[in-house]
């Protein structure tokens, strides 16, 4: 009987934080090996899962505890009468320990070891060559192995992690399998969740070989994966309620020839619930403005003089869609950055920041793409790449401000060092002006007194989602396209009458 897929937890674990754990649970007194048995009976499972009607194998094992729960599924699917092969890319002779056992167990049950030569591969290809313990570059014979399996157009089941991903970063060290399914254990490595890992993991299957919860929990959480289950939580609105509960959004935008960028972030700023809004941007832009959205008190600025008066009723700014490098805008980021108010900065008021014309005021909330964050730090887009965690945390620190490093599988930084992961999304999403909806969903969440971190956190999972499901359509979407959608999950996650 085939197992339905588990569901992944919401604790997310460095690679280090994972052998620990798994030394503990062999210190507590589950051998090594039965741990190794269960982790290949869990890989069997999806693999049958997956492709029910495959009855060949091979596995491409290398010569750590990775390879030995490679040579314990080729145990099992030899068993279980499949045509299997096991090719050893690394040394049999280094095998020690478990491992060694597992290559034993595999020679036992009548699996045909060879060495592998590059010969052509056949079946459902098991990766298991490298594990979490990899931190340079994918070296030989295992570079040629990985070019092979990649080469082959054939399915590929990795093993706990693509071989050549790092499990910390999710960044292609040199080189890395392209899997179908991955199979991992007892923690859920962050790299297999942002940067290249979308690309290189294919369908994610979670086991955690029952491994004893007590000590689990001794093993602090690196990052917070965001579901259902755990979200930050608007509370029901009284039946009495009115509009001066929920908070006054004022929205700074729209230079000459970027007004679109500031309407979209005022409509998702309508659509999720502030009390009132209002729309400071170029007087050419009012009409449209008024057609769209008659809800809106928009406002034709020329000057930063103009602008104060509508600093001062709202509880939240959001600030930059749209708002161009020149003057006009540089005058107006000037006068929200002498704002008390909490604030969402993103897009061009990023890059003002960025060049040093400005200071942010406490209590933001920042929002840049991996092009702004290279900026805000100095450094290359490679560099924000290369360790999306440390890049999300480094922009918290260095300015004070919830920091939203957008991408695939974003991530969200306090300054006091809470992290949070969102793992949803979609290519289709690759267009303009989904930025400037997420900051209006940043800053209406904030207006009806979400902290921060918290909205932070529900807004990026409400985008994330909306996306995934818009993007169900194909290449094509808008982002306005979101909006509504956005608006349909936050009402069936946390609606607005209890």
């Amino acid at each position: 009987m085939l197992h339905s897929k588990p569901p992944l937890p919401d604790a997310l674990y460095s690679a280090a934080q994972v052998r620990d754990l798994d030394a503990r649970l062999i210190a507590a007194g589950t051998p090594g090996f039965d741990l190794m048995q269960r982790a290949a009976h869990a890989a069997w499972r999806a693999l049958r899962r997956r492709w029910p009607e495959a009855r060949q194998l091979t596995v491409l094992a290398g010569r750590g505890n990775n390879a030995g729960d490679g040579y314990l599924i080729a145990a099992l699917a030899q068993r279980a009468g499949w045509q299997v092969s096991a090719l050893a890319v690394g040394d049999v002779s280094a095998l020690t320990g478990d491992a060694a056992s597992a290559y034993q167990e595999a020679l036992g049950a009548g699996v045909n070891v060879r060495p592998w030569g590059q010969q052509p591969l056949v079946g459902i290809l098991v990766d298991a060559l490298l594990g979490t313990g990899l931190n340079g570059d994918v070296r030989e014979p295992y570079a040629s192995a990985i070019q092979c399996i990649n080469d082959s157009g054939l399915p590929v089941m990795a093993v706990d992690i693509p071989s050549g991903l790092c499990a910390n970063t999710g960044r292609t060290l040199g080189l890395a399998v392209h899997a179908d399914l991955t199979v991992t254990f007892i923690g859920l490595k962050i790299g297999l969740l942002t940067g290249d890992a979308p690309e290189l993991v294919g369908e994610l299957v979670f086991d955690d070989l029952q491994a004893d919860a007590a000590i689990v929990a001794q093993t602090p959480v690196s990052i917070k994966r965001l579901d259902t289950f755990n979200l930050p939580r608007l509370a029901p609105r009284s039946r009495t309620a009115h509009k001066g509960m929920f908070g006054r959004v004022l929205v700074v935008g729209g230079d000459l020839g970027f007004g679109g960028a500031a309407l979209l972030a005022t409509e998702s700023t309508l659509r999720c619930g502030a009390g009132m809004v209002t729309l400071a941007t170029r007087p050419e832009h009012v009409s449209a403005a008024l057609t769209r959205f008659p809800e809106v008190m928009t406002a034709g600025i020329q000057s930063a003089n103009q602008l104060m008066a509508l600093i001062e009723p709202a509880s939240v700014l959001v600030v930059g869609p749209g708002l161009g490098q020149h003057s006009w805008g540089r005058s107006l980021l000037s006068a929200v950055a002498s704002s008390p108010r909490p604030q969402v900065w993103d897009a061009d008021a990023l890059n003002q920041l960025a060049a040093g014309s400005v200071s942010l005021p406490n209590g933001c909330v920042i929002t840049p793409h991996p092009g702004e964050a290279a900026r805000l730090l100095g450094v290359s887009t490679q560099a924000i790449q290369a360790d999306r965690t440390a890049s999300a945390v480094a922009l918290a620190k260095k300015y004070n401000a919830v920091c939203v490093l957008k991408g695939s599988g974003s991530l969200i930084a306090s300054p006091e060092g809470e992290l949070a992961l969102a793992d949803h999304g979609h290519p289709a999403m690759a267009t303009g002006g989904l930025g400037d909806v997420l900051s209006g969903v940043i800053g209406a969440l904030m207006a009806q007194k979400m902290p921060a971190f918290d909205a932070a956190c529900l807004a990026v999972w409400l985008h994330a989602l909306a996306g995934e499901k818009c993007g169900a359509s194909g290449r094509g979407m808008a982002a306005a396209d979101l909006i509504p959608v956005i608006r349909q999950l936050l009402e069936e996650q946390q609606p607005c009458l209890s």
